[in-house]
């Protein structure tokens, strides 16, 4: 990966400041991590990576070297004091077993990376809600890997491993291995039996198609699993009740959501005929669908994202983009090959020429 960025100061400020906008109208927060992650300067598997005390630092994964990283710290304070954001210096530890204060870079001033930016329109509860939930230590985190391993301490090897001292160690030497597992899939008895458990640890793997680490479960303790079991029998019918208000209220959300969307849609793009602004909001908004609408981005009406949203449906419907693709094109080339009949439907789109 290039470890350098040409980009100017005063250009870097501005990106730097979209990527804050975006995460301060999604949860009235920002993070160093919302603005790198942000800038596409690191994916998040490579924050999962860290996060999990893989990795020394985070730079070592980042696409830019240290200075860059530093700078962006510097840009995002600017950004925030000017828009009055309250800092709280935030904690980072990894989940191993020492909770380990993560590293940012291999320099001093550690500090300039923690700081949580919040907005002066939280309430004081919320305000506290976020502040402990900072504060707590991150879940223990065992790896179902994907390829053969060897246990640093033992020689051995098994389903899970723990990393510690940046070592991968099996459930035996790490004193989980009289932990059960749960498989990830109904939420009510995951959250209690995390509840009843004195000691757990989240299961994730790599999903290498996605490139992202994905939650398989929980290693619990056999007791605390039976008891949860038992509270989710208890009151299974309320749950199933709650669920369906939520269902609904869910999809009031996203109808009010893809309604606003397809109205910035027919404002940046007064060509592009009502039924298909609306159809482009419906398809790219989805819930669940993982479209370029459901993005952080795009939630906050983000241009690019919006214009994204409408390459997208160019492509596929007023291009042979997915004839190409079906006759053995490759995806780059076959984009290529589309790109002008994109942009003249952009423009169009824009009222620049005529249908």
């Amino acid at each position: 990966m290039s470890r350098t960025d040409g980009a100017s100061r005063p250009k870097l400020a501005r990106r730097v400041a979209d990527a804050a906008e975006i995460a301060l109208t999604a949860r009235k927060y920002v993070t160093f991590i919302d603005v790198v992650t942000g800038l596409r300067w690191l994916h998040t598997r490579h924050v999962d990576v860290w996060r999990q005390g893989r990795a020394a630092t985070l730079a070592e994964l980042s696409d830019v070297g240290e200075d860059r990283l530093l700078t962006a710290a510097a840009l995002l304070r600017e950004w925030a004091m000017a828009r009055g954001l309250r800092p709280v210096d935030t904690p980072y530890v990894a989940g191993t077993r020492d909770r380990r204060e993560l590293r940012f870079t291999s320099k001093d001033g550690q500090e300039a990376f923690r700081v949580h930016w919040l907005s002066p329109d939280l309430s004081e509860a919320r305000v506290r809600r976020l502040t402990e939930a900072q504060s707590k230590p991150p879940d223990l985190v065992a790896v179902a890997p994907l390829d053969a391993w060897t246990c640093a301490a033992c020689g051995d090897t098994g389903p899970y491993l723990i990393m510690e001292d940046d070592r991968p160690h099996c459930l035996t030497c790490a004193d989980l291995d009289h932990l059960a597992f749960l498989p990830a899939g109904d939420a009510a008895l995951s959250r209690r039996a995390k509840q009843e458990s004195g000691l757990s640890a989240v299961v994730v793997r790599y999903n290498r198609r996605r490139k992202v680490y994905q939650r398989m479960g929980l290693l619990v303790e056999e007791a605390a699993l039976a008891a949860a079991e038992e509270r989710c029998l208890a009151d299974e019918e309320v749950r199933l009740r709650r669920r369906e208000r939520d269902r609904v209220r869910r999809a009031e959300q996203d109808v009010e959501f893809q309604t606003r969307m397809a109205t910035e849609i027919a404002r940046l793009f007064p060509g592009c005929p009502e039924p298909r602004a609306r159809e482009i909001a419906e398809h790219a908004g989805q819930r669940g669908s993982g479209r370029v609408g459901r993005s952080a981005a795009a939630r906050a009406l983000d241009e690019n994202a919006i214009t994204l949203a409408v390459i997208a449906s160019i492509r596929h419907l007023d291009t042979d983009y997915d004839r190409l693709l079906m006759s053995g094109v490759p995806r780059m080339e076959a984009r290529d090959l589309v790109r002008e009949r994109i942009e003249h439907k952009l423009d169009e789109f824009r009222g620049n020429v005529r249908a």
